[in-house]
């Protein structure tokens, strides 16, 4: 049965990331620091091997594909942009700690939202069209390995929404240029809107290996 590997990388480190700011959709760029961890990543690591790279439409998902992928179609997906935070963007969690409605967006449930954001069921709605178009297009043009270069929430919540095994979604966190790789086949998702979770990505580095994938 034929299948279609993805890796789903979180993008790089911005300023606000290195601060602790919440910035959701806000479009900000990598941070020269996170440019330069990217970089240290690809000297240590191996990053996988793909036909074709999908990213979120924000400056720091395709600023990261840029340096992970530099020489590999890109095709911007708008789904696969981080969660709109709305009020709380721009804000740290000591900015937020005294506010009610912050405490109770971090106790709800699917349909709580921030004040002026969407809820995690409308980016789980949001993430199941990014991902079905991404495995479509795979399909009909013979793709069978492929990077998303995207959030870690986006990350987090396929997989805990359409992953296999279920895992807790502490262990489902990715760490900036890291991610997740997973294994669709025809079958699952199509049946099951399913896929498998296979592990961690980028690898430790294989002397000698080569592969004939740009």
């Amino acid at each position: 049965m034929k299948g279609y590997r993805i890796s789903l990388i979180r993008h790089g480190m911005t300023v606000a990331n290195e601060m602790g700011i919440y910035i959701g959709s806000t479009d900000m760029p990598l941070s020269d620091k996170g440019a330069a961890e990217l970089a240290a990543k690809m000297d240590e690591f191996d990053y996988p091997k793909v036909h074709r790279v999908y990213t979120s439409p924000l400056k720091r998902c395709i600023e990261t594909a840029d340096i992970l992928y530099p020489y590999t179609e890109t095709a911007v997906v708008p789904e696969l942009r981080e969660a709109d935070l709305g009020q709380f963007e721009n804000k740290s969690v000591d900015d937020l700690l005294g506010r009610e409605d912050y405490k109770a967006w971090l106790s709800g449930g699917k349909d709580s939202r921030p004040p002026g954001g969407e809820s995690l069921e409308e980016m789980t709605a949001r993430c199941y069209t990014a991902i079905h178009g991404i495995i479509n297009d795979m399909m009909h043009t013979g793709i069978t390995r492929a990077a998303v270069i995207t959030h870690a929430g986006i990350i987090s919540n396929l997989l805990t929404g359409f992953g296999l095994p279920k895992y807790d979604p502490k262990y489902l966190t990715a760490g900036a240029g890291e991610g997740f790789d997973i294994m669709v086949s025809a079958q699952m998702w199509l049946t099951s809107q399913a896929f498998e979770i296979l592990g961690y990505c980028p690898y430790e580095r294989m002397a000698g290996e080569e592969d004939d994938l740009y």
